[in-house]
This record gives C-alpha cells, structure tokens and sequence, in this order.
C-alpha cells in the first residue's frame, strides 16, 4: 500500500524544482516588462520636457523623476535637430530574482523619443 504514496513523492520531488524555477523565471521576466515599461516612459517624459527647454540636465531630471528607475543605471542623451528634440534613455535592468538573474545577468534597454520643439 505505500507503493502509490511512494511514487506521488518521487514525482513530486521530480517535478517541484521544475515548476519553482519556472515561477521565478516568469517573475523576472515581469520585473524587466514593467522596466522596459519605465524607460519608454522615461524617454517621453525627457522628450516632452526637452520641448520646452532644451538642456540635457532638464531633459535628464525629468526622466529620472519619471519612475522608479536607478539613476545609476540609467543615462540620458539629448539630440536636438532643427525643430526637433530627441531624447534616448538607455538603461541597464539588473535581474535580482534569485537563480534565474544570475543565469541571466542583466539586460540593457534603449528607447528614443523625438518631439517637436516649441517656443523660440
């Protein structure tokens, strides 16, 4: 009679790291969605502020102020060209889900956004 109880176990014992490293796979690559989610957000706030003012540490501060970003991951760059501002946020998302980030190590995203400049 334990033999049925016995084989559930094994192919529990089989099957859960499977299923757990799964699971923390789909977390981190959630983590580094809602990071990609940020930058492009990032980028547009840059953008829309570079419209108004063009300088590369106002364009740079409302990016920063965009999301929960690290600023220490995260640079801005600023391209102005005739009656356009374009504003490219580059960001190194860390993987910190234990297992998974470290086989995966991190992962760089770039986004641009160009707006039209307004005012004189």
């Amino acid at each position: 009679m334990d033999g049925p109880r016995g084989q559930a176990t094994v192919e529990l014992a089989l099957v859960l790291p499977l299923v757990l490293g799964l699971l923390l796979f789909v977390v981190q690559l959630g983590l580094v969605v809602r990071d990609q989610i940020m930058v492009v957000n990032a980028a547009r706030e840059g953008a829309r502020t570079a419209a108004v003012d063009a300088s590369l540490e106002a364009a740079r501060q409302s990016a920063l102020g965009s999301g929960a970003l690290d600023p220490a991951r995260m640079t801005v760059a600023l391209e102005t060209s005739g009656a356009t501002v374009t504003v490219t946020v580059t960001y190194r998302s860390g993987t910190t889900v234990p297992l998974v980030g470290a086989l995966l190590g991190d992962i760089t995203m770039r986004e641009s956004t160009t707006m039209r400049r307004e005012g004189p």
